[in-house]
Order: C-alpha cells, then sequence, then structure tokens
C-alpha cells in the first residue's frame, strides 16, 4: 500500500521541496541574480537623493559629498575586469555570494557612518563588491541556460534593469523625507542576508579548468584606465573640463586604456580577453549597446532635472513620472519576447533604439508648461523603445561565447555597460552646464524658460546618440543568433 504523502508542514515535504529547486539552476541561478542585480542597480540611484541630507548632516560641502558617489563608482571600475579571472579561479558561486554578502555588510556600515570619512570608505567598499557581483553574477547567468533559452534570461533581466534606476529616486525620496538617509542603505541588508543564504544552501559551484596566471599588468591597466576615465567623466561636467584633475586623470585614464589594448591583444592568458570583440556578433551587439545606453541613461537622468527645475514639480511627483519608464519596459518585453524568434535581433535593437531616438526628439518640444500626462506619455513610449534593445540584445549577444569564455565576456560587457552610463550622464550634463554657466555656478534659481534651450539641446544630442546605436544594430546578423531564436529552428 502506497505511503501517503507528507504534509506541507512535514520535513520529508520540505526536503522533497529542496531537493526540486536544488535541481532546477535555471531558477536558483536567476532568482539569486535577479535579487542581487537590483539592489545593486538601485543603490546606485538612490543614493543621488539623499546627498542634499547627507551634506547638512555631515556640514560639508556639495562638492565634498559628491565623493560618495564618485567613490563608488571608481571602485567598482578597477574590479570590474578582474571579476571574469577571479571567477572561474576561485568559483563562481563564493566569488558572487563573498561579494554580495560585502555589499550588504558595506550597505549597513554606510548607514552607521558617524563622518563623510566613514561614508566614503564604506561607498568604496561597497562599490567595490557591486564591481564583482554583476559580472561573475552574468555569467552564472549565462552558463546556467542554454542558447535556446536566452530569450528567458533577457526577460529575467528585463525587470532589475529596468525596475531599479526608475524606481531609485521614488523611493530614495520617500526614505529621506519619511525617515532619514541612513535607510537607503539599510533596505539592502535584508534583501542581501536572504539572497545570501538562498545561494549558500542552493548554488551550485563552477570553477573553469586549467591554471591560468593573473595578468598583473592588465590588472594595473585597467584599474588606472577605466577609474580614471570614470572620474574624469563623472567630474568633468561638475567642475570643467579644463580643471587640472579632470585633465590629469582624463589624460592619464584614456592613455592607460589604449596601453591596456596593446597590452592584452598581445598577451597568452589576458585579464580581459579583448579579442573576443572580434566575433561579429559579440562586438556588434556590444557597440550598439554602448549608443543606446548611453542615450537612455542620459535620458533618465535629463528627466527628473527637467521636471524639478523647468517644470517647478515636486520631488514625488518627478519620481512618478519617471517610474512610468519601467512600466513602458515591462509591457513592452512581452510583445518583443514573442517577436524575437520570428523577427530576430537586428531589426528589434534597431527599431528599440531608433524608437529612444524618437522619443528623445519629440522631447525636444518640451516646455516650461507642458501636460504632465503628455510628458509621462513620452517617458512610457522611451521605455518601450528600451525594451526592444534590452530584451534581444541580452538573448543574442553571448550566442557565440563559449562557456570558457563567458566569464571574459560578462567582464567586457558590464564594463562596456558601466561606461556607457557615465559617458551619457557626462555628456547631458556637459551641454547643460555649458549652455547655463549660472546653474553649474549653484546660483539663485533660474526660471524654466532660462533652462529649456539647454534641454532641448540635450535631448537632441540624446536622439543622436540613439540613432548611433540604431544604425550599428543594422549591422547585427540575425543567422549569427539562429541558437537562441528557438521558434524559428523549430
Amino acid at each position: 500500500m502506497p505511503s501517503p504523502s507528507p504534509a506541507p508542514g512535514n520535513p520529508r515535504g520540505l526536503s522533497a521541496l529542496a531537493a526540486r529547486i536544488d535541481a532546477n539552476q535555471e531558477l536558483v541561478v536567476g532568482a539569486t541574480y535577479v535579487v542581487a542585480l537590483f539592489v545593486t542597480i538601485l543603490d546606485s540611484t538612490i543614493v543621488n537623493v539623499a546627498l542634499p541630507a547627507m551634506a547638512a548632516e555631515f556640514r560639508v560641502s556639495p562638492a565634498s559629498i559628491g565623493w560618495v558617489v564618485v567613490g563608488y563608482l571608481v571602485s567598482m571600475a578597477v574590479w570590474i575586469p578582474a571579476s571574469g579571472w577571479i571567477g572561474d579561479r576561485v568559483g563562481t558561486k563564493r566569488i558572487f555570494l563573498l561579494a554580495l554578502g560585502l555589499f550588504t555588510v558595506a550597505s549597513m556600515l554606510c548607514g552607521l557612518s558617524g563622518s563623510l570619512e566613514q561614508l566614503i570608505l564604506f561607498r568604496a567598499l561597497q562599490g567595490g563588491a557591486a564591481g564583482m557581483v554583476s559580472p561573475v553574477g552574468t555569467a552564472m547567468l549565462f552558463r546556467a541556460f542554454p542558447p535556446e533559452r536566452r530569450a528567458k534570461i533577457a526577460g529575467i533581466l528585463i525587470v532589475p534593469t529596468s525596475l531599479a534606476p526608475a524606481l531609485g529616486p521614488l523611493l530614495g525620496g520617500i526614505l529621506v523625507d519619511r525617515l532619514s538617509w541612513h535607510w537607503i542603505f539599510w533596505i539592502n541588508a535584508p534583501i542581501g542576508v536572504v539572497a545570501v543564504l538562498f545561494g549558500i544552501r542552493f548554488l551550485h559551484e563552477h570553477r573553469e579548468p586549467g591554471d591560468r596566471r593573473f595578468d598583473i599588468p592588465g590588472f594595473i591597466l585597467s584599474a588606472a584606465g577605466l577609474s580614471l576615465t570614470l572620474y574624469a567623466l563623472t567630474e568633468g561636467s561638475r567642475h570643467g573640463w579644463g580643471s587640472p584633475a579632470v585633465l590629469a586623470s582624463g589624460g592619464i585614464g584614456l592613455a592607460s586604456l589604449v596601453a591596456l589594448v596593446f597590452v592584452e591583444l598581445r598577451t597568452a592568458e589576458p585579464l580581459l580577453n579583448l579579442r573576443l570583440l572580434g566575433e561579429r556578433l559579440f562586438g556588434t551587439t556590444n557597440l550598439a549597446s554602448f549608443w543606446s545606453w548611453s542615450a537612455y541613461l542620459g535620458w533618465l537622468f535629463l528627466l527628473p532635472l527637467y521636471l524639478q527645475q523647468v517644470r517647478q514639480v515636486g520631488p514625488a511627483e518627478s519620481g512618478l513620472t519617471t517610474f512610468v519608464e519601467a512600466v513602458g519596459v515591462l509591457a513592452a518585453s512581452r510583445v518583443v519576447g514573442r517577436l524575437y524568434p520570428i523577427v530576430g535581433p537586428r531589426r528589434l535593437v534597431a527599431a528599440g533604439s531608433a524608437w529612444i531616438g524618437l522619443a528623445l526628439l519629440v522631447a525636444t518640444q518640451l516646455s516650461d508648461t507642458t501636460d504632465t500626462g503628455l510628458t509621462r506619455l513620452l517617458v512610457f513610449m522611451s521605455g518601450w523603445g528600451m525594451a526592444g534593445v534590452l530584451l534581444p540584445m541580452n538573448t543574442s549577444m553571448f550566442a557565440r561565447i563559449s562557456k570558457a569564455d563567458t566569464g571574459h565576456a560578462s567582464a567586457i560587457f558590464n564594463t562596456q555597460r558601466r561606461s556607457a552610463a557615465a559617458f551619457g550622464v557626462a555628456a547631458m550634463a556637459t551641454i547643460l552646464t555649458s549652455l547655463t554657466p549660472a546653474l553649474a555656478a549653484g546660483d539663485a534659481p533660474l526660471a524654466g524658460a532660462v533652462l529649456l534651450p539647454a534641454f532641448r539641446v540635450a535631448f537632441l544630442v540624446g536622439a543622436g546618440f540613439a540613432a548611433i546605436g540604431a544604425v550599428i544594430a543594422l549591422r547585427i546578423h540575425d543567422a549569427d543568433a539562429a541558437a537562441t531564436m528557438h521558434r524559428r529552428q523549430a
């Protein structure tokens, strides 16, 4: 006679459930990585809202409090290139959970900081951990899902990459207004702890065979090149591109990056395998992604400034309007997911980039009296276009990359995304400050009509970036991504 099924609270039932979860590594890796990616992306946008409150509490200038952001970005840039080698050599599970745990601890320490110096130090620690989480997690994800199921990965990644940037300013404003700036860091703690414990129990370890030596020259050049270049891009728009510090850091950073290319292409076991960019699909999608992502992140940077400084709306209404972008991405992702196996990545990415460019082009006609409903419709439209870029690009980009090279490819991909974000924001901020010097100097609030021409030029430049991305996307060959177009193969 068969034994009765275990009750829901029965340990045997829980063991069976745990066994089923353990056997489904797609579920385990996807859930763990989405949570980790969400908190790290959220943390990079939520902090901007709290900077004035931090400056007031520590009694420091806006320039000094800016190091809370700069320290995070520079530290992240140092560790992203090395993450592929470290994960492959030590083990992706071990490094991913160590980085996520360190990020969680650093978040708690940031919230407990009693001085600006402590906060900058803990933010740098947090940034270094975030620089490891994303590339190692991406490598885990693409190794867990075979090419024919890569569209599912793209659907997974849509959630954190679209929701977190839009949610950050809104959630940050609520926490700062209702509680204090400390809570923008403390909310990471319970999420991070649960994700780490879940990963310890269910994630499987992966190490690439072999005994590759650590590429010290590559690490030094990539760390110096990326960190100094990102510093120059971040500070140049605020302090002027003629500033000695900006010129020196930018010059040394760019020289280091040029040297990095020569060194890595001549090294048998490079830290960053830049030869992968010679693979047609991977190289083209990364290049198209750079310009599309620059336009999109520049738009998300400009939008709250336009709403609050030109339209004179409050932070809450501004956050709600920005959040409509995420609604557009999520709404379009289902449509794009169904079209991908039929249409392929080339036309979808090109159309998505062009749609973002059209939204920014229409934005050049915004005024200081534009109806909020029309503005939100435009924001929704840009989100719809970004879904056409993100989902097919994330699906196809790694189609021809071997599992052994996935760690390298993930590091390159994440470096490109961070660089594109910094470039897009720096370009938009430079246009605003160059066309409205009084805004850069922090003078008395300016009338919206005075600021409007600068915003319109910035929107136009963003539209140009998106157009470049669309043109490059037309060079994608759908045949290269055939393994990911499952329905079309069938």
